[in-house]
């Protein structure tokens, strides 16, 4: 005789750690908790990004979750700015008097303030740069406009070198037909021929 051995219900914790285990896989995609057990999002919210915690606070409007959240914002903010900058805060806000704040504000407050100083820096070092290039081509139009002059110098220069060769080939071709005709004057045929024509007007 086979004896059916009842299986037993799940508990409700098991239920419940199963609920919490499938909404920190589905953390990337949660929204609006509006809803959702304040007990379940001490399970669930520690698990968060800062990114995701932020996105699920902003989605779920009309609740306060800073019961919640404000001890996970101090810890996001130590772990950006150091244990040393989370002494800063406590004693400003101690000095102006301000026993209650959220942490969320000041971990807000304090990224815009370092992406505006980021921005600024590089605001700056595009100034720097675009200051540098300006520079440069300033140099290289200078270096440009020294080099004109002086090339069209040298051109000048030895426009005048092939212009005075002309004057010196044509001086030494005249001094060489100079020459040849004095020769040629003083040639013995020359003399002959002078002599004959003397004595032809003779007769």
């Amino acid at each position: 005789m086979m004896i059916m051995q009842a299986q037993k219900a799940p508990s409700l914790s098991s239920s419940k750690k199963k609920n919490i285990e499938t909404a920190i896989d589905s953390l990337r995609y949660m929204g609006d908790v509006g809803e959702t057990d304040i007990n379940l999002l001490k399970e669930i919210l520690p698990h968060c990004t800062a990114e995701q915690l932020m996105h699920i606070e902003n989605s779920s409007k009309g609740r306060d979750l800073s019961s919640v959240t404000d001890t996970l914002w101090k810890k996001f903010y130590e772990q950006q700015f150091g244990e040393e900058s989370i002494n800063l805060v406590l004693n400003e806000m101690k000095q102006q008097g301000v026993l209650v704040f959220k942490w969320k504000q000041v971990y807000e407050d304090k990224m815009r303030a370092r992406e505006a100083a980021q921005q600024k820096s590089l605001e700056l070092l595009k100034k720097r740069y675009a200051e540098e290039r300006a520079k440069k081509q300033s140099r290289q139009i200078k270096l440009y406009d020294e080099k004109i002059p002086a090339a069209r110098s040298n051109c000048c220069k030895r426009g005048f070198s092939a212009a005075g060769g002309s004057t010196s080939t044509t001086s030494k071709g005249g001094k060489l037909m100079k020459k040849t005709r004095t020769e040629f004057l003083n040639s013995h045929e020359l003399r002959a021929r002078q002599v004959m024509m003397k004595k032809t007007c003779m007769y």
